[in-house]
């Protein structure tokens, strides 16, 4: 069994990954929420009510899993620091991070610097990452999307969150794919 943590487990796009992790019979969920009433209809998994920006928190959490998905809004940078430090003091080394499309565009958007603040410590983690920096989320039905990797172009457009998740599915399926890779995911 893998042992997944999601931590910003009531997002829009962490419920679509849920239900696209449920579907892998050697998964183990663990969900992070700051409001545990958020999370819902989850029958199998263990619920953690806290908030990423509490260390102490985090490292309880992290403790124990192989892989850590990170889906979250707000202050990054704390959080992103909080959840590196508990999984290399826990000796976890798998992370699976959503960013966003355009942290590397010169010049920044000022409200992208948070998400460039946890690629940034993500990326200089030492930790086995995988970095997504998705478009726009739809709710579309599709599951279309490209890939592009750090340096090159981003292309495409807004994409379905079902898109995401299916990435994000796979990789949790083949944790050993896409490793110390920050990718831009769009719609072709």
């Amino acid at each position: 069994m893998k042992k997944v943590l999601i931590i910003g487990a009531s997002g829009s796009l962490a419920t679509v990954v849920i239900e696209e992790l449920k579907k892998q019979n050697d998964v183990e969920l663990t969900l992070f929420a700051r409001t545990k009433n958020r999370i819902s209809n989850i029958e199998n998994a263990t619920v953690i009510e806290g908030d990423a920006t509490n260390f102490e928190v985090v490292k309880n959490a992290v403790s124990g899993q192989d892989i850590v998905y990170v889906n979250l809004a707000g202050d990054l940078d704390t959080m992103s620091k909080n959840i590196v430090k508990a999984m290399q003091d826990e000796g976890v080394k798998r992370i699976i991070a959503i960013s966003s499309i355009g942290i590397f565009d010169t010049p920044m958007k000022p409200v992208l610097k948070p998400y460039r603040a946890l690629s940034n410590n993500i990326e200089n983690s030492g930790l086995d990452y995988t970095i997504l920096r998705p478009d726009w989320f739809t709710n579309g039905n599709e599951v279309d999307y490209e890939i592009t990797h750090k340096g090159k172009p981003e292309i495409g457009g807004a994409l379905s969150r079902k898109s995401i998740a299916d990435f994000v599915g796979k990789l949790i399926a083949n944790p050993e794919n896409h490793m110390k890779e920050n990718l831009g995911i769009s719609r072709v």
